[in-house]
């Protein structure tokens, strides 16, 4: 039988068992997914998968600075398949829509790149009525307006591009991202900072609290 006296000289720190409880409620609002994960780490090595986690997050984060030209194209090669696809999934129309009227862009370089749809080409042969036009997502927008006008990108690419300007937005998605990232790259990396600063912090407290655990473990032993 145990007694009173091993219960008091070896615990698990109550404040490092909430700080680890507290941790993980912030990596649950990431995704399921990633709670998904983090439970079975927990279960199994949780500092190790935290330290592993860090690591790749480093290295995607060089990575990304080092082929910067190489993600650009893949960005380039993924806008423009989801064009040739974008009547074809009601999903992906809206996630392109969503893109283009969040950035205000058209296209993955200009709006030229719809020709690349054969509802938008502007080939003789296309008899869409859509032809050398745009989607509704590549039209800029009138505050007064209420109902959007899902026809206004109808014809505009066979105007002049002086002409078009006032009607669409003229500049391409991947270039439009790039000046997003310049300009908020003090806060983009403010985040990393933040999110790898708590993984670490995380790792600390699991290691603390896997050595509180193996003291407790030991002290059952041999009492």
């Amino acid at each position: 039988m145990m007694s009173g006296k091993h219960f008091k000289a070896h615990e698990v720190s109550c404040c490092i068992k909430y700080f680890i409880f507290g941790f993980n409620i912030i990596f649950w609002l990431l995704g399921v997914a990633f709670l998904g994960i983090g439970l079975w780490a927990w279960s199994e090595k949780f500092s190790v998968f935290l330290g592993i986690i860090f690591f790749l997050e480093l290295t995607a984060g060089v990575l990304a600075f080092v082929f910067k030209d190489w993600i650009k194209d893949q960005l380039n090669f993924f806008i423009n398949n989801n064009i040739r696809a974008y009547r074809d999934d009601i999903d992906l129309q809206n996630l392109i829509d969503f893109t283009q009227e969040y950035w205000e862009c058209c296209g993955a370089f200009g709006a030229d790149d719809w020709n690349l749809n054969i509802y938008f080409n502007c080939t003789d042969s296309n008899p869409s009525r859509e032809k050398c036009g745009v989607p509704f997502s590549c039209c800029t927008k009138d505050p007064a307006e209420d109902v959007i006008n899902t026809q206004c990108g109808y014809d505009i690419r066979a105007k002049a591009v002086s002409e078009q300007r006032t009607f669409i937005y003229i500049k391409g998605c991947v270039p439009q991202f790039e000046k997003w990232l310049q300009d908020n790259l003090t806060v983009v990396a403010g985040i990393f900072i933040g999110i790898a600063l708590l993984q670490i912090f995380g790792i600390c407290l699991a290691q603390n609290l896997v050595s509180d655990i193996e003291v407790v473990r030991e002290s059952c032993l041999f009492t």
